[in-house]
């Protein structure tokens, strides 16, 4: 894991000499925040020094640098903030789906590590302008946010505490706190503060080829853990049709049909039962232009698994609700198991990607097992630097055999550092769920950079309308769309729906995934979202009565997701033309609105072009 080092010149620079033995408290000049305090309850012989910096106006990065003459376990402590409450009403994070501002006493607090979210945290007001970002450089180990309204003062607090999880011993540590007041829309600051934290920790990410834009096909929804080879040939078939060119293997090609959950995972061989011939299976596939991906939980060994006596003592520890043991990657062993599995699967079925899953298992849930034998077989004693070791060695190894490998995460697990062994990051499950699908690839999309975001897998009852299923694409169309449906058994109208969509998605696939990103009110859930390129601009519209705001001549898509026909848009120019398009595709064209507010019917499920 990477020490993180401080670019800019301090302004400040503080050496307490409490911080020895004892508590440690420190009050930290900031020419930004109203208060600024360092706690710590037992310094036990650390020492701290704190320095600020102003790389430019309203920016400040504190950091905090703690030093002891021998190894010992970190001390816990906090870095607390606050600033009057003005004009300030919503707190954004990664895994946060409604913003909502929580008094500071609340029990609720915001949890990031390496495989749950991000330490980057958004106070915005009503009109989508920032008032505090707040960015800590610790991507990897777990830190606890209680953050909300003071309410005796009506004061913004936000306390980061470091530490409360058990730490192997170090005798040094370095964070930053980078802090952001500039009055700039909200998701500029929050992207601009995540890349910060990139760079911050040294963090590389992973390169992303082109595949892991293309519109994909997944297993999961409509098959689960019973998936044959037969059924995917015949659905890949399909999906290429319509025109999806990656298809990703989920849950159950391990599994034969007695054999369903986690009790038999680890071993992590082909069912022959199900997939008789995989590699000739994997090539049928490719052999119709879709690339191959397959599923692992990357730390699971069933408890009826053989390797399961093979690694008796390397466990965190053993689900009894999962029927399987979750491996301790500290062992040099454990982490070569799980990297060869990998490359032997993508060697002997020349696979394009993986799935990589429950990474987030990586934890201890009680005192930690190494403790008692003194360490003995592990060369990494932090569990969370050897889990980051092991993936950023899966990456490496996997890319040197495939260099446009596909690697996939999903929430929680997508935060900076996930993206140096991660190219496609996927909102996570919410099954016919459209409008939380929305709100998690928003998230996604404003703090991870060029890592390719996915939708959650799409799936609508058959019966449902044509519109509606329309509907539900556009709420997933700012990212990756991956479908999950029965292609098979759904209506014609629906297949018709599904490739005029991802041929648009795949026309306008630089403005709509590699452009810019302007999500508006996410404490409505993203009623309104804007991706824009130097030649056109696409607003997705998915609340009724929300005004969409044209100001640029360029050629604009509205896509109408509301489930109402009669919108309204405030041109700065009046359109030269327009045209409407429906649910399928088709055209008529309609009268061009004037310069200002103007109601205008679009198809329901349908989109709506201007030009200028």
């Amino acid at each position: 894991m990477k020490t993180n080092i401080l670019s800019v010149v301090p302004v400040l620079f503080l050496i307490s000499p409490a911080a020895f033995a004892g508590n440690y408290k420190s009050t930290v000049k900031s020419s930004l925040l109203d208060e600024l305090r360092i706690d710590c309850r037992e310094a036990n012989g650390w020492q701290f020094e704190t320095s600020v910096a102003s790389p430019e106006n309203n920016v400040e990065i504190l950091t905090i640098k703690l030093t002891r003459d021998q190894a010992a376990v970190p001390p816990a402590f906090d870095i607390i903030s606050a600033i009057p409450q003005k004009d300030t009403y919503n707190l954004w994070n990664s895994i946060v789906e409604r913003p909502v501002l929580l008094p500071n006493w609340s029990t609720d607090k915001y949890l990031s590590q390496l495989a749950q979210g991000m330490p980057v945290y958004e106070f915005f007001n009503d009109n989508n302008e920032n008032r505090l970002t707040l960015a800590l450089s610790e991507p990897y180990r777990s830190v606890t946010l209680a953050a909300g309204v003071r309410e005796k003062e009506s004061m913004i607090s936000a306390r980061f505490s470091l530490f409360l999880s058990p730490e192997a011993p170090i005798d040094s540590y370095q964070v930053s706190l980078r802090i952001d007041m500039r009055d700039r829309f909200w998701s500029e600051t929050v992207a601009e503060a995540s890349e910060w934290v990139v760079k911050e920790c040294g963090i590389r990410p992973l390169n992303v080829p082109q595949a892991a834009f293309e519109p994909l096909y997944s297993s999961w929804y409509q098959f689960h853990q019973h998936v044959t080879a037969k059924d995917i040939e015949e659905e890949a078939a399909l999906a290429a049709g319509m025109g999806m060119k990656t298809l990703i293997l989920d849950d159950g090609w391990q599994s034969d049909p007695d054999r369903i959950g986690y009790v038999y995972s680890g071993d992590w061989n082909i069912s022959t039962v199900k997939f008789p011939d995989m590699a000739s299976h994997v090539r049928k596939v490719q052999d119709m232009g879709i690339k191959y991906m397959v599923w692992y939980a990357v730390p699971f060994i069933g408890l009826k698994s053989e390797n399961f006596a093979k690694f008796e003592g390397k466990y965190l520890y053993i689900s009894e609700r999962l029927k399987a043991a979750i491996l301790d990657p500290r062992f040099p062993e454990v982490r070569e198991f799980i990297i060869g599995v990998y490359e032997a699967a993508l060697k002997k079925w020349n696979l394009d990607g993986f799935k990589l899953d429950f990474i987030d298992r990586f934890v201890l849930p009680c005192e930690d097992p190494a403790i008692a034998d003194n360490y003995a077989g592990r060369d990494i004693r932090s569990i969370t630097e050897a889990e980051d070791v092991l993936m950023r060695e899966v990456a490496s190894r996997l890319k040197a055999i495939k260099p446009d490998i596909l690697i996939e995460f999903r929430q929680k697990y997508i935060g900076q550092a996930i993206r140096g062994y991660g190219n496609m990051f996927r909102a996570t499950d919410c099954p016919a769920d459209k409008n939380t699908n929305r709100v998690r690839i928003a998230n996604l999309r404003i703090a991870s950079g060029n890592t390719a975001v996915h939708g959650d897998m799409l799936e609508w009852n058959m019966n449902e309308s044509p519109e509606n299923a329309s509907r539900t694409i556009i709420c997933s169309i700012f990212g990756v769309v991956q479908y999950s449906l029965m292609l098979r058994d759904i209506p014609q109208s629906h297949r018709d729906v599904i490739r005029h969509w991802i041929d648009f998605s795949t026309r306008h696939m630089n403005t709509l995934l590699k452009g810019g990103f302007k999500p508006y009110h996410p404490e409505a859930g993203y009623p309104l979202i804007e991706a824009f390129s130097e030649d056109e601009t696409i607003f997705g519209l998915y609340m009724e009565n929300t005004v969409v705001p044209v100001s640029r001549t360029v050629d604009t898509y509205i896509l109408n997701a509301t489930g109402q026909e009669n919108v309204y848009i405030n041109l700065a120019v009046k359109a030269v033309r327009a045209v409407a398009f429906d649910a399928y595709g088709n055209s008529t064209p309609v009268k061009a609105p004037g310069k200002g507010v103007s109601s205008v019917k679009i198809p329901n499920g349908g989109y709506l072009k201007l030009l200028f």
